[in-house]
């Protein structure tokens, strides 16, 4: 498995964008430094601005900040569309995220959600935790 296009989840780039020495970010991490991208949708980077620009995350990081964090993932993420096709995820709203891995042509989903860990793989996209994702970059 590379890592020239992956989905990650929004609960792991949430993560990521709160604590910068945890695996989410490290994980968020080689996939820019291995100059790989994001595949993202629509949908899927409305969820996140939305979660992550919350005022409960004020107190762990500036609003500036996240900002800055959002702006570094559009910068290294392709788009892609979906149509909110149901694909029979036990969390329909997770739906979204399985789509724009097979419109993007991912390598992986990144997430910690048990909702999509449990469909791994997906149409032999497999659907890693931040920690399997960072392991199996590590053998490449």
């Amino acid at each position: 498995m590379k890592a020239d296009r992956v989905v990650f989840d929004t609960n792991v780039l949430i993560s990521a964008a709160l604590l910068s020495t945890g695996i989410p970010r490290r994980s968020f991490e080689a996939v820019r430094n291995a100059g790989g991208s994001f595949a993202f949708s629509d949908e899927t980077f409305a969820e996140l601005r939305a979660r992550l620009m919350r005022p409960k995350f004020d107190r762990y990081v500036s609003q500036a900040d996240r900002l800055v964090f959002l702006a570094q993932i559009q910068a290294v993420s392709d788009w892609v569309t979906i149509t909110g096709t149901k694909l029979g995820c036990r969390d329909p709203d997770d739906d979204m995220v399985i789509e724009t891995a097979l419109a993007g042509s991912a390598e992986c989903i990144v997430t910690g959600d048990q909702d999509l860990l449990a469909m791994s793989p997906y149409r032999a996209i497999p659907i890693l935790r931040p920690d399997a994702f960072l392991a199996r970059l590590a053998k490449l």
